[in-house]
């Protein structure tokens, strides 16, 4: 995203007034005065809205200008025809999968027609999976991810969380956003095993596209077999294009169907359709762009990790979740590099389970990324000093002239630097970088850098969000109760879900008697 950077003071007022969600590009280029991106003012370099940069192809593009005229003009077809369509690209049954007007519709309709009483889901994670059961009067359980495990989700205290709160329906966001955290594949299908009896498990997979641990960690295929399991996956992300709005979950043809029939005919626009009747000539481009960010991921947080106080955590997504130094406001820090240097963050103080210590980095060419390190390394430490991209790249060439020159021109220099100012040059060459750092960064003026300066404490979050977390300790009084809350159930009404002899297998991650057979399918038993 590019917007010129104009009234920077109206468009830094637009974070403070939007409490859920950062502004839209929209909203910013008004705030910045209705500047186009090539009229006076910098353009603003978008870290902020996850999106894949290197997708569409410029030929795609150059297609849908080409179509724009008949996009705008006519109805586009029903949803049956472009899920018709999708799903002979993905190999997916149409009667097993439901689109939405982007995933946040289909969020939407899960909540309204799927969850019951009660959700658990790891935070900090996507704000809708919090905010909308929370607004449709659902009790929402939230299970903190620890920051010294750096937000990693342990499958077995997530469940004896579940179980301990007695929720009825569970979601997990893999790769999760903001942090990246990821599980692989197995744990997954074992975490649906261990919560079976449950209303729902819902695998929030929008931004999976971007991982590279697995060749497929998809759990799609095991959800249409399974009765309480919905996969939600997105296609404006891994696409890059937001404003199109176009998602799609994937359940057993009874759950699917159930959210299908509540969707409105002409829920998906004509652009959605012209891109999906498109992607079966351009699959190549997008593998292409799937290996390009995760290369740019590899070196977006090695860079990102050089920087003095940043912490760094490893990530799964198309971004990068960081930890400032001590004393950095996030939201002060946001301002300043939008105002001062034309890059757009995601400070994640208005995360449930962060704080404004923490951001969210989208991965960017290394063009832009150098923007975002100047920035970093200028109002944090007032100096431009940051980890160079490519020292091995930059070493050779200078390594190649200097063998050729030593005899010759060695004594043609001497004459040169002692009579001119190469002598104050010589001592600022030989130590490299890194000297020059420590007294740039220790003179520059105190009340410009960031770092190490006082500020207030941000905000504590919630008190749910911590109480909640502490409430499930005592997990050894709370772990034989599976079993006889779930028996009574196979004498229940005919409107229960699951079959009885379904609730009888014990959870996964619950500690059963010794010699008690279990099914072999759960991942910690196999070899």
């Amino acid at each position: 995203m590019t917007v010129a950077v104009g009234v920077t003071g109206n468009a830094t007022e637009l974070f403070r007034a939007n409490t859920a969600h950062s502004p839209s590009y929209f909203a910013l280029r008004r705030a910045a005065g209705g500047l186009s991106p090539s009229g006076g003012g910098r353009d603003i370099v978008d870290f902020c809205i996850p999106c894949n940069p290197y997708f569409p192809s410029p030929a795609m593009y150059e297609k849908l200008q080409e179509s724009m005229r008949d996009i705008l003009t006519y109805y586009p077809s029903g949803t049956d025809v472009i899920t018709n369509e999708l799903c002979s690209l993905l190999g997916l049954n149409p009667q097993t999968v439901a689109m939405g007007n982007g995933s946040t519709e289909l969020i939407t309709w899960i909540d309204h027609l799927l969850v019951r009483e009660s959700l658990a889901i790891p935070i900090p994670t996507f704000g809708r999976w919090t905010d909308q059961p929370m607004e449709t009067g659902k009790r929402v359980d939230m299970f903190l991810l620890p920051e010294a495990a750096g937000f990693a989700l342990d499958p077995a205290a997530f469940v004896a969380f579940v179980r301990a709160r007695g929720s009825r329906t569970a979601v997990i966001c893999n790769p999760n956003n903001p942090d990246g955290g990821f599980l692989p594949k197995h744990a997954v299908v074992a975490l649906m095993d261990a919560l079976s009896d449950l209303d729902l498990v819902v695998i929030d997979e929008s931004f999976l596209d971007f991982s590279d641990a697995e060749a497929w960690p998809s759990v799609a295929d095991e959800a249409v077999v399974r009765p309480n399991v919905v996969v939600l996956r997105s296609l404006g992300k891994n696409f890059g294009l937001h404003g199109i709005r176009f998602g799609y979950l994937v359940a057993n043809p009874a759950l699917a169907g159930k959210v299908r029939r509540m969707l409105p005919k002409w829920n998906l626009n004509s652009f959605a359709e012209a891109v999906v009747f498109m992607l079966k000539d351009h699959r190549e481009e997008y593998a292409q762009s799937l290996r390009m960010v995760s290369r740019d991921r590899q070196e977006m947080t090695w860079q990102l990790a050089a920087l003095p106080g940043l912490t760094v955590y490893p990530s799964q997504g198309n971004f990068v979740f960081v930890k400032l130094p001590d004393g950095v406001d996030g939201a002060v820090l946001r301002d300043r590099l939008l105002a001062e240097h034309g890059v757009l963050v995601r400070e994640c103080g208005n995360k449930l389970g962060s704080s404004s210590r923490f951001m969210r980095l989208v991965v960017r060419p290394q063009a832009d990324v150098q923007r975002l390190l100047t920035g970093l390394s200028t109002v944090l430490y007032g100096s431009t000093w940051y980890a160079a991209p490519a020292p091995a790249a930059a070493a050779p060439a200078p390594v190649q002239e200097q063998p050729a020159p030593p005899p010759q021109p060695a004594p043609q220099q001497l004459p040169q630097i002692q009579p001119a100012p190469p002598p104050q040059q010589l001592p600022q060459i030989q130590p490299a970088p890194p000297p020059q750092q420590l007294p740039q960064i220790q003179p520059a003026p105190p009340s410009q850098p960031l770092y190490e300066q006082p500020f207030a404490p941000p905000p504590a979050p919630p008190q749910p969000v911590y109480e909640v977390r502490r409430e499930p300790q005592p997990q050894q009084q709370v772990q034989p109760q599976p079993q006889p809350q779930v028996q009574p159930r196979a004498e229940g009404p005919a409107t229960d879900m699951y079959p009885a002899l379904a609730a009888e297998v014990p959870p996964a991650f619950a500690a059963v008697p010794s010699g008690t057979p279990r099914p072999a399918l759960y991942w910690q038993d196999a070899s």
